[in-house]
């Protein structure tokens, strides 16, 4: 196989499993913060922004991955 080739292999297989993994992440993240609502519904306010800190950090980690994909494509 041709390095180029290996190269988008290694790519697609790094943005693949980095979204399978933030997708995971994210929908653990908010399905626990529901669950804290409706246990708790007047801290609402503070969940909710915990919530959204966290998944900006799971994103940013896909966003990450994003970059090293384009690294690899870009090495010849």
């Amino acid at each position: 196989m041709e390095p180029e080739g290996i190269a988008w292999l290694s790519a697609g297989l790094c943005m693949g499993l980095a979204v399978i993994g933030a997708g995971y992440g994210i929908g653990r993240l908010v399905a626990a913060a529901l669950d804290a609502v409706a246990r708790q519904p007047e801290a609402q306010g503070g969940i909710q922004r915990l919530m959204l800190l966290g998944v900006a950090f799971v994103e940013a980690l896909c966003l990450y991955a994003l970059v090293i994909a384009y690294m690899l494509v870009g090495k010849e």
